[in-house]
């Protein structure tokens, strides 16, 4: 009982600080490139994601997708017009791509901080950025420090964004901490020196995401 107290106090904590959201919100969908995925044949490959493409096109034309991209190296993400998961997961069903089980999906309440998500008409530009993930680190989590160093998390995401590099950043519902969107390939210290992350309690990782610009409303 102790530690469940414990646990609950601590994301109570997150919560009133750094992840508190405001605004409109999305479902943003991870799609994670599976390691145990089947092996099949290029042409049948090449049949699942043109089809993929296809169910995209058509989920954007009919509004529900707002933004996607791919990741380099695999996977990617979605950001759906919606801030109901179980829509999301009906929506997403005829996907050959989701059918054949090309993929490992994360599918989370998103609302931006900076930015927003804007559906891009053709023809577009598709562009590259730096894409940050940060999740909490529970297990280092330690409620007196919590709130000081998530604070000094948000003084550095805003020195940042005074760089004028900063596309998009926000939150994750539920305490699953949040994104990074920046122009460019960003170096690593610049991730690295955030006090959150030197002292273990948000993890990171960055990725190239390929999108179509103005994708987050940006010019």
């Amino acid at each position: 009982m102790k530690k469940y107290f414990l646990v609950c106090l601590i994301l109570s904590t997150i919560d009133c600080c750094v992840f508190a959201q405001s605004g409109k919100s999305y479902v943003f969908v991870f799609l994670h490139t599976r390691s145990d995925k089947a092996e099949l044949p290029k042409e049948e490959v090449d049949k699942i994601m043109s089809g993929h493409m296809a169910n995209i096109n058509k989920m954007a034309k009919e509004g529900k997708l707002l933004a996607a991209g791919p990741f380099e190296g695999g996977g990617g993400i979605f950001i759906f017009n919606t801030t109901s998961v179980d829509e999301v997961t009906e929506w997403m069903k005829a996907d050959p791509g989701i059918q054949a089980n090309r993929w490992k999906l994360e599918k989370l309440l998103y609302t931006p901080r900076t930015g927003s998500v804007c559906a891009v008409k053709e023809p577009y530009e598709m562009t590259m950025y730096s894409f940050v993930r940060f999740l909490p680190n529970i297990a280092k989590f330690n409620v007196q420090m919590a709130p000081e160093t998530f604070g000094k998390h948000d003084d550095y995401l805003k020195e940042i964004k005074k760089t004028g590099n900063v596309i998009e950043e926000g939150t994750f519902g539920d305490s699953e901490g949040g994104i990074l969107i920046m122009k460019g390939k960003v170096q690593p210290e610049v991730i690295e020196n955030d006090p959150a992350v030197r002292e273990g309690l948000l993890e990171i990782w960055v990725k190239e995401l390929y999108v179509a610009k103005g994708s987050f409303c940006e010019k």
